[in-house]
Order: C-alpha cells, then sequence, then structure tokens
C-alpha cells in the first residue's frame, strides 16, 4: 500500500498562492489516481481536487480556476498549486491515492487563510 506524505501548508493573507506536494512511496505511483480532499473544523471532508492515472483532472466547483492539480510520475509527486486564496479555503488538506480497494491518506498539512 502506497504511502503519503504532504508538506506546502501555511499561513498566508487571502489572494495569495500556496504550492501543496504529496510524496508518495510504496507503490506504482503511475497507476493510482490522487486527489486532494480538505476538512475544515467541525465540517465534513471534501473533495477538492483529482487526477487520474492518465492526467485527467476534476475540480470541486469552489476551487475551479484558482487551484490547479498536477502530477509528476517520474519523482512520486502530486501538487496542488492554489492562487487566490479565500478564507474559506482554510483547512487541513489531505492526499489520497486510489486504486480499486486500494485507498491511502497522508497525514493532512494544515493551510490557513487569513485577511
Amino acid at each position: 500500500q502506497v504511502q503519503l506524505v504532504e508538506s506546502g501548508g501555511g499561513l498566508v493573507q487571502a489572494g495569495e498562492s500556496l504550492r501543496l506536494s504529496c510524496a508518495a512511496s510504496g507503490g506504482r505511483f503511475s497507476a493510482y489516481a490522487m486527489g486532494w480532499y480538505r476538512q475544515a473544523p467541525e465540517k465534513r471532508r471534501e473533495l477538492v481536487a483529482v487526477i487520474s492515472s492518465g492526467g485527467r483532472t476534476n475540480y470541486a466547483d469552489s476551487v475551479k480556476g484558482r487551484f490547479t492539480i498536477s502530477r509528476d510520475n517520474a519523482k512520486n509527486t502530486v501538487y496542488l498549486q492554489m492562487n487566490s486564496l479565500k478564507l474559506d479555503d482554510t483547512a487541513v488538506y489531505y492526499c489520497n491515492a486510489n486504486l480499486g480497494l486500494a485507498n491511502s491518506w497522508g497525514q493532512g498539512t494544515q493551510v490557513t487563510v487569513s485577511s
């Protein structure tokens, strides 16, 4: 089962940018669909963006046009470029790897957007 480690979170002001990274190990990274999810305090975890093994992407409506998911199979890493950050983007962001019944999560990285 693949192991995932997120990095890149932090505290930023509204309108600024961050790039999250998720490094994978222990599996055939290129075969996995990779996703970013987030969970704000007292809210359910929600999908932010996914990228298939073939590079097809899908985004939550709330982040379309601002966030970009990408993957580098040579580096076993998936990225989430977040631009024009809003207060509502504050959450713990989790990386996910999915291949059939195999489903792995990272430990999460905190993103805090201040006014």
